[in-house]
């Protein structure tokens, strides 16, 4: 799952498609010289090396994404609490409140999707 890895600069990219999607490349390209002061070279290379990962398409000159960016964050906590906590969310959490405690909202919304996945 190593080429879901984004960088920083490829996360500000990627939030550009999100968030602007369907667009064209060209349309995509002014939008990263405004945003990113990139040249139209750097946008082509940096959405080529997205697109290869499977992240975005670009059909036609149109583009797109192949996973929305709450599926791309999705993938990335799955890989995180796989690779540090052996695949455990009850590991994670025991970790994750250690240092920082749930607010009584906190607790009861993680209780509400506990009992949801339950009924499911």
């Amino acid at each position: 799952m190593e080429e879901l890895k984004l960088g920083v600069v490829e996360a500000q990219f990627a939030d550009v498609i999100w968030e602007h999607e369907p667009l064209t490349s060209g349309e995509l390209v002014k939008l990263c010289a405004d945003k990113l002061m990139w040249k139209k070279s750097t946008t082509y290379t940096v959405l080529k090396k997205l697109c290869d990962r499977g992240i975005f398409q670009n059909n036609g000159g149109v583009v797109t994404s192949r996973m929305s960016r709450e599926e791309f964050n999705s993938a990335q906590s799955e890989r995180f609490v796989d690779e540090t906590f052996g695949g455990s969310l009850p590991a994670f959490i025991a970790a994750f409140t250690s240092r920082k405690q749930l607010s009584g909202d906190e607790i009861a919304e993680i209780k509400a999707m506990i009992d949801s996945m339950g009924e499911g």
